[in-house]
């Protein structure tokens, strides 16, 4: 049994990713995968803040990276600043 995309999103909500669709490509969290739209939180990797939401037809989804060296650093950043609010 072969896994269509909106599948393998799914298993990826309230993650960041780095998401590149259309013309676009940015890091972020999928807040929410739908049978035709992927709710994305964009994520401005200067200030740790998320900017905007975007909601995407996920038939324009062209590559998603869930791991690798830029993933991690941006989700320990994101972190770092969490743990700072919180102090």
């Amino acid at each position: 049994m072969s896994l269509t995309l909106v599948q393998k999103l799914k298993q990826y909500e309230k993650q960041i990713v780095f998401l590149h669709w259309g013309s676009t490509a940015e890091y972020g969290k999928i807040k929410y995968v739908g049978m035709d739209f992927v709710e994305f939180e964009v994520l401005d990797t200067d200030t740790m803040e998320y900017t905007e939401t975007v909601l995407i037809n996920h038939q324009i989804i062209l590559e998603m990276v869930v791991g690798g060296y830029d993933i991690s650093r941006i989700i320990a950043e994101y972190s770092s600043k969490l743990s700072m609010e919180q102090k």
